[in-house]
């Protein structure tokens, strides 16, 4: 049986807890337990979360764990300089070191993602690579694994990164059956995106929505300018002017985002060949997609479908392969 130790401390978010009942059902699942789990704090006792809801705690020790996993906190903590100098020497008596969401940057603090890359939730992403210029900070990934260290983006990400651990551990199926009681998608792939461009588009008046839907709806023809101008019932110019005062992108940069939207969750929905994805997703051919996803993830669509389709997970030097 693995032991799990899981970090937390005032003010932690309980949904960062949700990773242990990952643990739970695959204990359930199983003739004996897989996992035997603690949870842990810097002098032990009770520890209150952000909501207010108080769990017990075992002092920290980093012996005799094979993982230990530090909890996420609403917002970024102050952590303490004793839980750091324990923190310090985990990757040499754990096998794997996790942060969830904000816990990323207690790793930091403790110099166990100096070098490595590493994700935390988006909007905590900016501020991870400033404080830390030696992480190698991706922002828009649900989790990453490099080596022992394991980092995951905000909220129901620590889900993907738990059903990750356990494929690692005990094999594709026992995830993908665990995924399936706990009813979630098994499993996002670490490299799949944080969030939606669809939703980082929030216009502010009903012209610019309706000129969005009607790109949305139309993604596989030519979505020139005055064409989306026509479906706002606006000028071209003052389309163009008020559609980046309203969602700070251009037309053209907002069209390609929406349109690598859409390809990535056909890839990872279908089987269908690249350049079948690129035609009914407006790119016209795989070399214009190839160089559209290249800008926007730093990788081409072949290697986002093996990510997205389960052939892979994103865990840099220790990928599974199921």
């Amino acid at each position: 049986m693995q032991r799990i130790g899981f970090i937390v401390y005032p003010g932690f978010n309980v949904l960062s807890l949700a990773a242990l009942t990952v643990l739970e059902f695959v204990n359930r699942g199983t003739n004996a337990p897989a996992y035997g789990v603690e949870i842990l704090s810097e002098v032990g006792g009770p520890v209150k979360s952000s909501i207010g809801v108080t769990v017990e705690t075992a002092r920290v020790t980093t012996s005799d764990y094979d993982t230990l996993i530090i909890g996420a906190g609403a917002e970024v903590a102050t952590t303490s300089s004793n839980l750091i100098e324990i923190l310090r020497d985990a990757p040499q008596k754990c096998r794997r070191v996790v942060a969830a969401c904000t816990g990323a940057f207690v790793l930091a603090e403790a110099g166990l993602l100096d070098g490595r890359r590493a994700t935390t939730h988006w909007f905590y992403a900016r501020d991870l690579a400033t404080r830390f210029p030696k992480v190698k900070v991706e922002a828009d990934r649900i989790f990453i694994a490099d080596g022992p260290i394991w980092t995951s983006a905000g909220a129901a990400a620590v889900i993907d990164l738990a059903l990750a651990l356990v494929e690692q551990d005990l094999g594709a199926e026992v995830a993908r059956t665990v995924a399936r009681k706990m009813v979630v998608y098994h499993r996002r792939a670490g490299g799949q995106s944080q969030f939606s461009g669809l939703l980082d588009l929030e216009p502010k008046t009903d012209r610019i929505q309706r000129a969005l839907t009607y790109a949305r709806r139309n993604l596989h023809t030519p979505l020139s300018v005055p064409l989306l101008a026509k479906a706002a019932n606006l000028s071209p110019r003052q389309f163009s002017r008020t559609f980046q005062a309203e969602t700070g992108q251009s037309p053209a940069k907002a069209i390609e985002r929406l349109r690598i939207e859409a390809a990535r969750l056909m890839m990872e929905q279908s089987r269908h060949p690249m350049e079948v994805v690129a035609r009914q997703t407006g790119f016209a051919d795989r070399d214009r997609m190839r160089r559209a996803f290249v800008r926007a993830f730093g990788a081409p669509p072949q290697a986002i479908r093996r990510a997205a389709g389960g052939e892979t997970i994103d865990i840099g030097e220790s990928a599974i392969t199921p």
